[in-house]
């Protein structure tokens, strides 16, 4: 049998700030879920749960419709920090 992997167990931010809503207008906030190439994070790196995570998809989404965010950045024009400009 092989052994289990020991890691450090994920707590979700959201619910411990006790998050009830989110704007999708609040770009820099979305900073955590979002990959340098603005791909949304799986629960299992960010540690969200089902519900927060569910939330910042939806919010996430309606960002990229109102065109705050990009829907893909190619390979050529990845920024190594994309949220500088947001502060």
């Amino acid at each position: 049998m092989s052994e289990k992997r020991k890691y450090k167990k994920r707590y979700c931010k959201y619910c411990e700030a006790k998050v009830d809503f989110m704007d999708y207008k609040e770009v820099a906030s979305l900073r955590f879920s979002l990959s340098e190439r603005y791909k949304i994070m799986p629960r299992r790196l960010t540690g969200n749960c089902k519900r927060h995570q569910d939330m910042i998809t939806v919010v996430i989404k309606r960002a990229r419709a109102a065109a705050l965010v990009p829907y893909t950045v190619s390979r050529k024009q990845v920024v190594t920090a994309p949220f500088e400009n947001l502060r």
